[in-house]
């Protein structure tokens, strides 16, 4: 099924564990398109079982882009993912198909539709005064003054992603502006427009599917995995490897957790990591969400995603 000259594409989001890749995978069979990866560490090579990538019968059946492209030490930020990301939709709608973008990283698909503030406002002094005041008040704190400075950008931003909210601080303090407002001149829009769809779990059942998947990682070799990639030579410094899954496998690495005791904290900060996924999507009106259950179909939630579309 293909729909020629269209300028809308699908994005399937939603929080880890929701099923986005099968369902992902089920529609582009039904629709005869290729999958446009929005996950921060899929980019990686070598990063497989902890990132619950697509299988290799999954990526037989469809055409995936940016999984796998990148050694796990070098850097890659939300404007670069941008970039390829637009170019691949390109690619795709130039052979009269329908792009679908999969992933659970709202930076991403935020980068990829509304584009990325990329001014040149910078300076590593102020950066350290607010690196300062978060190791003495923490990063709360700096998220209430970013509250005041710039409401519009706080909004975007979690309360607890210090990374970000430095950063707008920083812009702000030394242009003298809000970065909302700067960040509306300086970044272009998609050319294309996204049809937003997401799997709505009742949260009992998404920690269950958590805490079920996080099992299977392990009997499939997750501690191996990390092993692996050390043994090539990658720092467990790096910062492909400071998430969710590998950081507590480093961590009984290094002596700090039993086993039994790095398996349940997995579980733990992918169940965290889901809830703050949550708080970013609903910040989306556009997001229509499909009611999943345990007798999910993803072939039926699929099909009714393509009529749906096609209708548009």
């Amino acid at each position: 099924m293909k729909k020629n000259g269209s300028s809308k594409f699908i994005v399937i989001t939603g929080p880890t564990a929701s099923g986005k890749t099968q369902l992902s995978v089920a529609l582009a069979e039904i629709l005869n398109s290729e999958i446009i990866s929005a996950d921060s560490r899929q980019i990686y090579k070598y990063l497989d079982i902890g990132t619950a990538k697509p299988d290799p019968e999954e990526m037989k059946k469809v055409k995936h882009h940016l999984i796998s492209i990148l050694e796990p030490d070098q850097y890659f930020s939300a404007g670069e993912y941008q970039k390829m990301a637009r170019k691949c939709l390109k690619e795709i709608f130039l052979k009269g198909e329908i792009p679908i973008v999969a992933g659970g990283s709202g930076l991403y698909i935020s980068a990829l539709v509304e584009g990325v503030f990329e001014g040149d406002y910078k300076d590593d002094a102020v950066r350290a005064q607010f690196k300062e005041i978060e190791r003495e008040r923490g990063s709360a704190h700096l998220f209430r003054i970013l509250e005041k400075m710039d409401p519009e950008t706080a909004m975007k931003i979690h309360s607890n992603d210090s990374k970000r909210i430095i950063r707008a601080l920083e812009v702000c303090t030394i242009s003298g502006r809000k970065m909302s407002d700067l960040t509306r001149e300086k970044t272009k829009k998609c050319n294309y427009s996204p049809v937003y769809f997401g799997l709505l779990w009742e949260r009992r059942e998404l920690y269950n599917r958590i805490n079920i998947r996080v099992e299977k990682m392990v009997e499939k070799g997750l501690f191996q995995e990390v092993r692996r990639i050390l043994k090539m030579g990658f720092s467990p410094d790096l910062n492909s490897l400071d998430s969710v899954g590998y950081k507590e496998v480093l961590r009984y690495f290094n002596g700090e957790l039993s086993e039994r005791e790095a398996v349940e904290l997995i579980k733990q900060n992918t169940r965290r990591y889901a809830k703050k996924q949550m708080i970013w999507f609903r910040k989306n009106p556009e997001i229509k969400w499909l009611p999943a259950d345990s007798s999910v179909s993803f072939t039926k939630i699929a099909e009714k995603i393509a009529e749906e579309f096609i209708q548009k």
